[in-house]
């Protein structure tokens, strides 16, 4: 019986030590992919207002100064520098096909900063004094944008909110694209989030600690109940501490990187 145990606790203590030995090379590896450099944005849309005819509410009709429109969005753009490394000159491009761009405000998050044309941008978009945009220049306007950002830090984000007016019934369509030797700009659909958080990421990790506190409890606990309701007050919980968990990975890897 006591060899039996010996034996159950070191294979315990084998799928422990592998289980750490596991996250330890994701994250080396993780780390060498980031010094490539990795930017993930993500792209959300609000409905402003929508020209409609109503039986029962009757006719709406929504317009931007003036003029009439079929729909109204406001769409928000959040991308990120997901590597370990801090980047100078960022070009940043919106464009769209299908989407009117009209209005914008921009933001370098975590500073008082906003983001700035490019001097490429400037030019296609510069009107003599006295004269009006020509056609070709709203065009240019309504479809696309260039932003450089003088320095992107590790972790840093940036945010950019659109008014704009899909131009047929489907939602707006609004992309980013950067010029930036080695580094991958990758997008991100919608992600519940949990204290910031992916909620797939910190439940899948949330389970790994799971794992390992009910390894603990049946190596030290000798009453099955007690092993069950941890297991159970547990899995009620399991995201929390691996979005914590996450959280702490990130500090220890921003704090390794520099």
């Amino acid at each position: 019986m006591n060899d039996l145990l010996q034996l159950l606790q070191n294979q315990y203590i084998s799928i422990i030590a592998g289980g750490f030995g596991g996250i330890l090379a994701a994250w080396l590896t993780q780390r060498l992919l980031n010094k490539r450099g990795v930017f993930s944005y993500t792209v959300t849309h609000n409905r402003v207002g929508i020209t409609a005819e109503d039986p029962i509410f009757g006719s709406v009709a929504v317009s931007w100064n003036g003029k009439p429109l079929q729909n109204i969005y406001l769409s928000t753009i959040e991308m990120k520098n997901e590597s370990m490394n801090d980047y100078e000159n960022v070009v940043v491009s919106a464009y769209t096909s299908d989407t009117k761009l009209m209005t914008e405000q921009t933001q370098i998050l975590d500073s008082p900063n906003i983001l700035e044309w490019s001097e490429k941008y400037k030019k296609k978009m510069h009107v003599e004094s006295g004269s009006s945009p020509t056609e070709q220049q709203w065009n240019i306007y309504n479809g696309q944008r260039e932003y450089v950002i003088p320095i992107l830090n590790r972790g840093q984000s940036i945010k950019i909110t659109y008014l704009n007016s899909a131009k047929s019934s489907s939602i707006p369509n609004v992309w980013l694209s950067i010029a930036l030797k080695g580094v991958k700009l990758r997008f991100r659909g919608p992600q519940n989030q949990i204290i910031g958080v992916p909620q797939g990421q910190a439940a899948f990790v949330g389970v790994l600690i799971g794992i390992a506190v009910l390894i603990a409890l049946a190596l030290l606990v000798s009453e099955p109940w007690i092993i069950a309701t941890g297991a159970m007050a547990y899995g009620l919980v399991a995201q929390l501490p691996g979005a914590y968990a996450i959280k702490l990975l990130r500090r220890v890897r921003e704090a390794i990187g520099g």
